[in-house]
C-alpha cells in the first residue's frame, strides 16, 4: 500500500478539479487540477536533476505558489524537502549543505553563483534557482523534463522533510518527520478546527518552518481548501483581504500590530471563521483585546519543529487566554520532573513531554540528541515547562533551555554569544529574551568587555551583520563589568532578564 503523503493530497486534488488552490494578490496562481499537473512535471525536473528516492533537496527561496508546488513535487517522487529561512547567510548555508548533504539545492536566481560556490565547498553535486514569478533555471528543467506522472511509494516512517532547528550549543539539528508525522498531524488538525472546501486561507507566513508549511498548507490540502498567498504580513493588505477569507493562522506580533488600527472591526472580520495563533505565546491581554474588538477569540495552540501541533484550545467551547488547551486527538502528554520523567501531579509545574503519530523519528545523523530527547517509551521531552490546569487545559509556562522566541522565530543565545566572544574587546556575554510589544520576546545581549577596551553597541552589532539571520541579531546591547553568576559558575540569565525586562517598554 502506498502511504506517501502526496498520494492522500493527490486524491483530494483530483476530487477538487477547477477550484482554486494557492493564488497571490496579483492573479497568479494554480486551480488544484493545474496545481496536480505541475508537480508531475516539477517531479520529473528533481528526476532529471539527479534526485532520488530518499535524497534531501534544500530549498532557500522566496515564498511563491512554485515554492509551495516544489514541496509536493518533492514528495511525490519520494524525496526529502528540506526548506530553509531565506534570512540564513552563506555561513550559514555551508552548515545546512555539509551537514544534511542534499541531491539538490535550489536558491534564490539573484543568489546562483554564491550558491554555486558554497555548494562546491560542501560537495552538493547540484544548484539550481527559482524565482517568485516563474523564473530560474529549475524552470528552465521543468519546460523540458518528462512528467512524473507516478506517485512513489513510500512506507509511513519514510522521511518526508528535515527541518533544522538550532541546537542550544549552537549547532543546529535537523528534525526528521515522516510521512506519518505530517500526515496524521494534518488530519487531526482538519477535523479539530473544522477545515473545508468553502474555507480561505489569508496565508501571510513564511513558508520555510512548521507553522507556514506543515500546518497552514498541509490542512488546506487535506480539506480541499484554498489559499491567499502573501509575500509577507503587511497590515493594510490583511486588512483589505479580511472580508474575504474566512480564517488567518498567525504569530502574536500579526495580532498586536492589527490591533494598532482602528479599521479592525467586527464588521471587517464578520466573514471570518477561525483566527489562530502560534509559534510564540500571545499574551492575555491581546486574546481579550482582540475578542473585544472584534467579536472573535484566537485560537491559541501549541507545537513545535519536532512535533508539528500537539494541543489546541477548542474550536467549539471556552478558548481560555494564556492556555494552549488539550492534547489533539492521538496525542498524549505529560508532565514530569525533568531528571527522573515520573509523572507529576495535576497542577504542578514540570518539563512537558509528549507521544503520538506527530513525533519525528530523531535528529538526522545524531543519534546521541535524539536518545536524549526522545525516550525509550516514545514521550519527546520539549524543554518546555508546563502545568495542567484543573479544566484539562496546558499552560505553557517557560522554557527549560534558554531560547528565545522572536517574532515567532526561535533564537539560540549560545549561537550568537559566540560570535559576539570571538571579538578581541570581549571577555564574555549573555544572550536573553526580555518581553518586547511586537516581536514577543526582543533579542538582548549583555556583553563583558576586556579592561580598557572601547567597545560600542554598534560595533557589537556590526560584527553580526552578515553572519547570522536578522531576527537573531540583537535589538540592544549593554556593557556590564560582570555577568551573574550562581555557586557553581553558570550565569544567572533570570536576574538579566530581571535587570532589562523593561528595554522595549
Amino acid at each position: 500500500m502506498n502511504h506517501n503523503l502526496f498520494a492522500t493530497f493527490a486524491e483530494r486534488m483530483q476530487a477538487r478539479g477547477d477550484a482554486d488552490f494557492v493564488t497571490t494578490r496579483e492573479g497568479h496562481g494554480y486551480t488544484y487540477r493545474e496545481a496536480l499537473d505541475t508537480t508531475a512535471r516539477l517531479a520529473g525536473a528533481l528526476r532529471e536533476l539527479g534526485v532520488a528516492p530518499g535524497d534531501r533537496v534544500a530549498v532557500q527561496v522566496d515564498k511563491s505558489p512554485e515554492t509551495l508546488l516544489l514541496y509536493l513535487a518533492c514528495l511525490r517522487m519520494g524525496g526529502v524537502y528540506l526548506p530553509l529561512n531565506t534570512g540564513y547567510t552563506p555561513e550559514e548555508i555551508r552548515y545546512f549543505l555539509g551537514d544534511a548533504e542534499p541531491a539538490l539545492f535550489v536558491c534564490r536566481p539573484s543568489d546562483l553563483d554564491n550558491a554555486r560556490r558554497v555548494a562546491g565547498e560542501t560537495g552538493c553535486p547540484q544548484v539550481a534557482s527559482l524565482g517568485t514569478g516563474r523564473d530560474g533555471t529549475l524552470m528552465e528543467t521543468f519546460e523540458k523534463a518528462t512528467p512524473f506522472d507516478a506517485i512513489e511509494p513510500r512506507d509511513d516512517n519514510d522521511l518526508a522533510a528535515i527541518l533544522y532547528t538550532s541546537g542550544t550549543t549552537g549547532r543546529s539539528k535537523g528534525a526528521m518527520l515522516t510521512h506519518r508525522n505530517l500526515g496524521s498531524n494534518a488530519a487531526s488538525l482538519v477535523e479539530a478546527w473544522r477545515f473545508t472546501e468553502a474555507d480561505r486561507l489569508i496565508h501571510a507566513l513564511p513558508i520555510f518552518h512548521t507553522h507556514g508549511l506543515f500546518v497552514a498548507c498541509n490542512v488546506c490540502l487535506m480539506a480541499g481548501a484554498s489559499l491567499l498567498f502573501l509575500p509577507r504580513f503587511d497590515v493594510d493588505t490583511i486588512i483589505d483581504e479580511l472580508p474575504r477569507g474566512t480564517t488567518m493562522m498567525g504569530v502574536p506580533t500579526f495580532y498586536t500590530r492589527l490591533l494598532q488600527d482602528e479599521r479592525l472591526t467586527r464588521e471587517l472580520t464578520a466573514n471570518m471563521r477561525l483566527f489562530t495563533s502560534g509559534s510564540a505565546p500571545l499574551t492575555a491581554e491581546t486574546h481579550r483585546e482582540f475578542e473585544q474588538r472584534t467579536g472573535h477569540a484566537i485560537l491559541e495552540r501549541y507545537g513545535m519543529t519536532e512535533t508539528n501541533m500537539n494541543t489546541s484550545n477548542p474550536y467549539d467551547g471556552e478558548r481560555i487566554a494564556g492556555t494552549v488547551g488539550r492534547p489533539l486527538p492521538g496525542v498524549e502528554i505529560r508532565i514530569t520532573d525533568g531528571e527522573s520523567h515520573q509523572p507529576l501531579p495535576d497542577g504542578d509545574i514540570g518539563m512537558l513531554e509528549v507521544r503520538g503519530p506527530n513525533v519525528f523519528i530523531g535528529y538526522w545523523r545524531m543519534p546521541e540528541k535524539t536518545r536524549e530527547e526522545l525516550l525509550d517509551d516514545g514521550f519527546f521531552v520539549t524543554g518546555d515547562l508546563a502545568r495542567i490546569e484543573e479544566h484539562g487545559y496546558v499552560q505553557i509556562v517557560g522554557r527549560d533551555k534558554d531560547l528565545v522566541i522572536s517574532g515567532g522565530y526561535n533564537v539560540y543565545p549560545k549561537e550568537v554569544e559566540q560570535i559576539i566572544d570571538e571579538l578581541d574587546t570581549v571577555v564574555e556575554s549573555a544572550v536573553i529574551g526580555v518581553p518586547h510589544p511586537d516581536f514577543g520576546e526582543g533579542v538582548t545581549a549583555v556583553v563583558v568587555r576586556q579592561p580598557g577596551a572601547a567597545l560600542e553597541e554598534a560595533e557589537v552589532l556590526a560584527s553580526l551583520a552578515g553572519r547570522l539571520a536578522k531576527y537573531k541579531q540583537p535589538k540592544r546591547v549593554f556593557f556590564i563589568d560582570e555577568l551573574p553568576r550562581n555557586t557553581m559558575g553558570k550565569v544567572q540569565k533570570n536576574q538579566l532578564r530581571e535587570r532589562y525586562k523593561e528595554t522595549y517598554r
